[in-house]
């Protein structure tokens, strides 16, 4: 099969070309390093060409709340186009698990008006909502931190590594389309403050980790389930465990 990846040079793009070819497929990793630019549509219809599946991986630059809601609707909506127009049989897109239950998160937000898009397109499509992956634990551990503490959120949380989630999308991109959504998350489901307080040991840190149930998740005030699959027995699991992943981190 041809796989085209949009957002092919990202952490999950890398992951996700390389799980694909090693399963025999032509993969096209297509970012604006390539020539492929899904938010002008520049390239789109080149590479498209003979396509079977396409997979949007692709991040936003930015995280303001405007440009990030106009990065996915202004890509998706090329992206959908171009793949009716180029007769692609799949559209695979990488969502975020309880992105539909944290309103006040803006980047939440411009995910399911993605979402939204892709599932009024009319193409068969799949969306694998993951949760976090592990590589960004330390970066969600700074933006908890006050002063020589971290206080992190009262919620569940259920990291997974970015390998995993590269090896459920291969799996789905190869797949018929579900036309709905997909949980993948981690093979551990514990307190917020149980990840960050390993990520912080495991770095040296110092400093504190303490539960403070008025912490926002960029934004979101959240529940206890918010980030974590809302139906536990349904969600696909990675392998790796963040112990293990932290030892070679």
């Amino acid at each position: 099969m041809k796989i085209v990846v949009i957002g092919g040079s990202g952490l999950i793009g890398r992951h996700l070309t390389a799980e694909l070819e090693r399963a025999g497929h032509e993969a096209v990793p297509a970012s604006p390093s390539t020539g492929v630019d899904a938010v002008t549509g520049a390239g789109l219809a080149q590479v498209l060409v003979g396509a079977d599946t396409v997979v949007d991986v692709a991040n936003a630059p930015s995280f303001e709340e405007a440009a990030v809601r106009d990065f996915f609707e202004r890509s998706s909506r090329n992206l959908l186009a171009a793949g009716r127009q180029a007769g692609v049989k799949h559209h695979v897109a990488l969502s975020i698990v309880g992105a539909d239950r944290a309103d006040g998160n803006g980047y939440f937000r411009a995910k399911v008006a993605q979402e939204r898009l892709i599932a009024a397109s009319g193409l068969p499509y799949t969306i694998v909502r993951a949760t976090q992956f592990f590589e960004f634990v330390a970066t969600i551990a700074e933006a908890f931190a006050v002063g020589e503490r971290i206080l992190v959120p009262d919620a569940d949380f259920q990291p997974v590594a970015a390998a995993d989630v590269a090896a459920a999308l291969a799996a789905v991109a190869v797949g018929a389309p579900a036309d709905g959504t997909i949980d993948v998350a981690g093979p551990e489901r514990l307190p917020f403050r149980a990840f960050v307080a390993r990520r912080v040991a495991a770095a040296g840190d110092g400093r504190a980790v303490t539960v403070d149930a008025a912490a926002r998740y960029f934004g979101a005030a959240l529940a206890r389930g918010s980030l974590v699959p809302d139906d536990a027995a349904a969600a696909r699991l990675g392998d790796t465990r963040f112990e293990t992943w932290l030892a070679t981190a």
